[in-house]
């Protein structure tokens, strides 16, 4: 029999013949600084820093999946087994204490006690991948964030029968939501492909295993960030699997798996649900995004010192940035206009213009024209990514949210938003930075 346990997210716990081993261990609330889980949660460190888990599985170095300050509370023989390409994030890994840390490779089975674990591809092998967890005669596939693609897919369904999916059940709009002026309601519906993917897998369960959180009580983003709900979800595959049964798992709440049925299990003690769980999450389109300069004011003001580094870096370090970071689309590839506006906490606006090309950026003046590119962001969130590690997710960065001439609006059409200067300046050549953050202020309280 093999009981299997909800964290957050794609964070479970697996247990069999009294050997635990754990997935994407994310054990705060709020995690990557203010995702608040969805339901509710808290986690008991004490709790965790007493569990002995025979190894830990992480699929991938994005922040609400690898987080060092969650496995600051493990120990540090603890067995970590991690997919990533770079290895800087092993470096950061063992500079925190711990001792036994292993590259995972994809198809290469790992054995630890009755669990057999098999890392397999995602949709981008460069950053994610999937777990097959093999014990007491179950097969269970942990999708965690991929897509699956066709060749995958194939192969896969070779690997079965399976027993149970955990299938990540939403679609995040955290671009969308960067220019929603320019983009369109999501309809609240399963993507085709995902229904289409099951039915090959046919699965006998299927965990809808979200990646749901709120941000601020105040936050836009609550009700425009996740198009479908557990309802949706539990409808849609329901009427296409018949034979299989959709299962929610909250936080904490834990399943015994055999051949025969599936029945509940004490919880996690470690995990205490706070209020109603059984909660869905409220999509209401663009859901009437507040100005930049709204948003800003519900920030702590900069410090003169937080304050002078953003102003250093719009004026010299982003100068120095730009020429190093390539666009994706040819949109770039001409001279643009780009106004940066950067909203401190009393509303008040700082704008940059700066005459882009394709080798280098310059500060232009302010009636300088025409504008090609508009970006906007709260200080407070500038700062968070410079000093912080804070992703583009909760950055309440806003987007073209103008009307241009015609010509540039024409070529703005085949243009992706990811390629803003400021997201390319901050994220495009960056790796880790969350969990180096994270590490400064772990060593630091350690005296290091």
């Amino acid at each position: 029999m093999l009981k299997i346990s909800r964290i957050l997210h794609a964070g479970y716990v697996f247990e069999c013949e009294g050997a635990q081993i754990a997935f994407d261990t994310i054990f705060e609330n709020p995690f990557s600084r203010n995702c608040h889980a969805f339901p509710d949660v808290r986690f008991d460190h004490e709790q965790i820093r007493r569990q002995k888990f025979a190894a830990v599985f992480i699929s991938h170095f994005h922040d609400d999946h690898c987080s060092l300050e969650s496995l600051d509370l493990l120990d540090r023989a603890t067995p970590l087994y991690i997919y990533c390409i770079f290895d800087e994030l092993f470096d950061m890994v063992r500079q925190l204490g711990f001792t036994n840390v292993q590259q995972l490779r994809l198809n290469v089975p790992v054995h630890i006690g009755p669990f057999e674990v098999v890392p397999r591809e995602a949709m981008d092998a460069d950053v994610d991948s999937m777990f097959q967890v093999k014990a007491a005669g179950m097969n269970v596939l942990n999708v965690v964030d991929s897509w699956i693609d066709e060749t995958t897919l194939a192969q896969l369904a070779q690997e079965g029968p399976w027993d149970m999916v955990l299938w990540p059940f939403q679609t995040m709009r955290e671009i969308e939501v960067l220019q929603p002026s320019r983009s369109s309601a999501a309809p609240p519906e399963l993507p085709e492909e995902w229904i289409a993917q099951l039915k090959v897998l046919n699965p006998r369960y299927v965990v809808p295993s979200s990646c749901q959180f709120l941000q601020e009580p105040w936050s836009w983003y609550n009700r425009a960030f996740f198009p479908i709900s557990y309802r949706q979800f539990t409808r849609e595959v329901g009427e296409a699997l018949p034979q299989a049964q959709v299962v929610r798992l909250n936080p904490s709440v834990s399943v015994l798996l055999d051949a025969a049925s599936l029945t509940a299990a004490p919880p996690l003690p470690w995990i205490a649900p706070m209020g109603e769980q059984d909660v869905d999450y409220q999509y209401e389109g663009n859901a009437a995004p507040p100005a930049t300069a709204d948003i800003a004011r519900h920030f702590a003001p900069l410090t003169a010192e937080q304050h002078a580094r953003v102003m250093d870096y719009c004026r010299v370090g982003l100068l120095e940035k730009y020429g190093d970071v390539e666009a994706s689309s040819e949109y770039f590839d001409q001279p643009r206009i780009w106004q940066l506006s950067v909203y401190g906490h009393d509303g008040q606006c700082a704008q940059f213009r700066y005459r882009l090309q394709a080798d280098g950026a310059a500060l232009a003046g302010g009636s300088a024209g025409p504008l090609g590119w508009t970006t906007e962001i709260p200080a407070a969130k500038l700062y968070a990514a410079l000093e912080l590690g804070e992703s583009l997710t909760s950055m309440y960065m806003r987007i073209n949210d103008a009307v241009f001439d015609a010509a540039t609006e024409q070529d703005l059409a085949e243009a992706d938003a990811v390629d803003d200067p400021l997201i390319r300046c901050l994220f495009s050549d960056t790796f880790g930075a969350y969990q180096a953050a994270q590490l400064r202020r772990l060593l630091a309280q350690q005296g290091q």
